[in-house]
This record gives C-alpha cells, sequence and structure tokens, in this order.
C-alpha cells in the first residue's frame, strides 16, 4: 500500500490509466486525499472513481504548486525526479511504476542517492509475488476497488489492442477476450471510459 495512511495527502500522475485507476481508489480506500493527473479527456473519469482533486497536466504544472504531498506514485515516469522531489513533502516519498525507459534509468540511479541525503525516499516499485489478494478481493466484494474499462476486444483482435495500448489514449484497462460476450454477455464494444 506504499504506508498509505489516513489524511495523508497523495498524488498520483498518471490517474487515468490501467495502474493509476486501481491506485486512486485504494489510496481512498486507506482514506488518502488524493490528487489525480492525467490529461483533459481522463479527469472525468478519475473524478469518477474517488479523487478528490484532479490537475490537467496539459493545462497546469502540479510542481509548481506549493501544495505539497505525502506520497507521489507515478505510472507515466516522463518527467524528472527532481520535479517530483519538489513536490514531496520532506518526508515524503515517491515511487514509479513503469514508464519510458529514459526516465526509469536516471530514476534507478539517482532515487537510492536522494534517498540516502535526506528523509525523502524515491524509489521504483519492482514486480513481486502477489500479496494481500484477500484483502483486495474484500475491497472488490465491498465495491470500493472497481475496474474501470476502456474497451474489449476479442483475442483475434490483439493487433488492434496493443495499438489503441500504445497511442496512450485510454482510460483504465484494455481487454482482450477469448470469445465474443466471454465476460458480460455481448460483443466486445471498445467504448472509451466505460466502468464495470
Amino acid at each position: 500500500n506504499g504506508n498509505v495512511q489516513l489524511g495523508q495527502k497523495v498524488l498520483i500522475n498518471g490517474a487515468g490509466g490501467g495502474v493509476g485507476t486501481f491506485a486512486v481508489q485504494l489510496a481512498k480506500a486507506f482514506g488518502a486525499e488524493v490528487t489525480g493527473v492525467d490529461s483533459t479527456g481522463k479527469l472525468e473519469v478519475v473524478s469518477s472513481i474517488g479523487a478528490d482533486h484532479v490537475i490537467d497536466y496539459t493545462q497546469d504544472d502540479f510542481a509548481k504548486y506549493e501544495q505539497r504531498y505525502d506520497l507521489i506514485l507515478d505510472t507515466a515516469t516522463y518527467r524528472s525526479i527532481f520535479d517530483f522531489k519538489r513536490a514531496l513533502c520532506p518526508s515524503g516519498a515517491y515511487f514509479s511504476v513503469g514508464g519510458a525507459s529514459s526516465r526509469v534509468f536516471p530514476l534507478m540511479v539517482l532515487g537510492p542517492l536522494v534517498s540516502m541525503t535526506g528523509s525523502q525516499k524515491m524509489g521504483i516499485v519492482a514486480l513481486k509475488q502477489n500479496k494481500n489478494l484477500e484483502f483486495l478481493n474484500e475491497l472488490f466484494e465491498a465495491g470500493k476497488l472497481v475496474p474501470t474499462i476502456d474497451s474489449r476486444y476479442l483475442l483475434g483482435d490483439t493487433p488492434e489492442a496493443l495499438r489503441h495500448f500504445g497511442s496512450g489514449d485510454f482510460t483504465g484497462k484494455v481487454v482482450i477476450t477469448l470469445q465474443p460476450g466471454e465476460e458480460t454477455g455481448e460483443m466486445p464494444d471498445h467504448s472509451p471510459g466505460r466502468r464495470t
């Protein structure tokens, strides 16, 4: 959970993507005040899943505001580590989940150095064996964690699904199903930002 605690201020960069839509809901489940950052077309969905504040990165730069965050989760990793460092509280933590390799590599080198020279922590979330699945299942069953489905594609349409995913112009998850109607009783519809 990134040690999210009640009342903490959490910023999620890329809040409208596949990881971000879950991160917003998880942070809210832990009682955080959540700010979601994404493009104009994704902000409505980010608000609808519980973000307290939204920032359109095409119009505003959160790093230039006075607001400081206890935790920043970056699912896009397109900015300098120092932009995020400025936006952190003195004892805040920044974690990246994927992103462009040109930004991830400097983070791998500079993150530990920044963490050693002060009380801020900066790093990369690495893949680990699944843990806390019972807790996540409880959140799903309670309706506190709801998948946001951008579009569904049949297995035969995987190249089209990958093109759509690669464009970055999706909100939530892009799903590939094995057979028509497998999950919903209907054909995939490719409609954007649909919650199910």
